[in-house]
């Protein structure tokens, strides 16, 4: 029966909203509605019966997700949950997008790029790409076709006016050289939104970059392995002569080097979407613990009748509901376009922080099965790591925070 229970993929692990007022007796949720209480079962559903545990294995072996599970994503409705239908998209809002987020963090699934393809790529194309590249988006709603983004490079991580791959204008064309590296989807994506600085020669960086929208026929590097999220693609992107047209440029010809201010209007989205994802991984994660400890015995008594358990647990109840509550007020400051860059940079850094401290304090609890990768404890500790470091390392959160401070 205990092997039973550490076992469970991710099934359970948070109450069903009709059944109490209290999602994993964590904290009242009031941003969300009856109607996306009713997306949320359909989408946890999609997860149970479409990404089983075995499946999950088989990618994490091949490092790779299958694209047949895109496609029933996008048969579902999964893939840019938010995208305008005008041009192709699903129409949703911001909060049904942020459920598909939460559902796959308590699902334990980190290997479904979808958050990088729908919520940090496909918005750069909806809100800035030229008709011509907004006639892509049909084809990234489906499934059919996948996205990444190419930021960092070898030598420039969150430092994004570092950026050595450039785009020089030759007659009808540019020609880019550089290269990317920890590109997430990279291996799979047949899209790519890469940012270059268009004017090397400008002593301004931010004033010299620009997004081009390119189909990945460039040289990929192998498939990086990792230590978590085992089962997304990561790859190395270069970039040799290759030769693309201005159109290529997202926003067409007229919106050279405004990439930087681009990236900018996004990139406070992408951190509180790295906030949701792991607000709700230590949700699910505190929710399998407790389950745990009810059952296991130790000194001839279970586990949640210690008192130093009772108390472990009640400082991760605390800070996981006081990570729920700055996240959800955050969202809803991003539905009513209040968010800022500041608020945004707190939620990613503390979540991260908060979320990744606290799985490693249940991991302990459960002794030595709780270093064993067929767990998801174990898949979530690794997991949950690299949220400090993608989406810019939460050292530069803490400048982004200290700006306005020092003003």
């Amino acid at each position: 029966m205990l092997r039973k229970t550490l076992r469970i993929g991710s099934r359970a692990f948070r109450q069903e909203p009709w059944q109490v007022e209290k999602l994993t007796d964590i904290g009242t949720r009031s941003i969300f509605n009856e109607d996306h209480d009713m997306f949320r079962e359909s989408v946890r559903k999609w997860f149970q019966d479409t990404v089983p545990r075995d499946l999950e294995e088989k990618w994490e072996k091949q490092g790779m997700c299958d694209r047949e599970a895109w496609l029933k994503a996008g048969e579902m409705g999964l893939l840019g949950v938010d995208a305008p239908e005008e041009v192709g998209g699903i129409g949703g809002d911001f909060l049904s997008a942020m459920i598909v987020n939460e559902e796959q963090a308590y699902h334990n699934c980190s290997g479904l790029g979808f958050s990088v393809h729908s919520d940090i790529c496909l918005p750069y194309i909806y809100k800035y790409g030229t008709a011509e590249q907004r006639e892509l988006i049909p084809s990234f709603v489906s499934g059919e076709k996948i996205l990444c983004i190419g930021m960092t490079e070898p030598g420039t991580g969150s430092d994004l006016q570092g950026l050595k791959t450039t785009a020089v204008a030759d007659g009808d064309d540019y020609v880019i050289n550089g290269s990317k590296v920890f590109i997430s989807n990279g291996i799979m994506a047949d899209y790519c939104i890469l940012a270059v600085v268009t004017d090397p020669s400008a002593s301004n960086k931010a004033g010299a970059m620009s997004l081009f929208l390119v189909d990945t026929s460039f040289n990929r590097g192998k498939n990086l392995k990792k230590v978590g999220v085992k089962a997304n693609d990561t790859a190395e992107l270069f970039f040799d002569d290759l030769r693309v047209p201005k159109s290529a440029i997202l926003g067409g010809p007229d919106c050279l080097n405004q990439g930087f201010g681009f990236l900018m209007n996004e990139l406070a989205r992408e951190r509180l979407m790295i906030g949701v994802q792991c607000a709700a991984g230590l949700e699910g994660m505190f929710e399998l613990t407790r389950g745990y400890v009810k059952e296991r015995k130790a000194f001839g008594k279970e586990l949640i009748k210690l008192q130093t358990i009772q108390h472990r647990l009640a400082e991760i109840k605390t800070e996981a509901a006081f990570c729920r509550s700055f996240v959800d007020k955050a969202m809803e400051l991003q539905v009513n376009e209040e968010l800022d860059y500041t608020t945004a940079s707190m939620a990613k850094y503390m979540v991260s922080e908060k979320a990744h401290v606290n799985i490693s304090k249940m991991l302990q609890l459960f002794g030595g099965w709780g270093y064993m990768w067929e767990y998801p404890i174990a898949r979530a500790y690794a997991d949950s790591r690299v949220a400090m470091v993608y989406g810019g390392a939460n050292e530069i959160m803490k400048e982004l925070i200290a700006r306005p401070i020092r003003s």
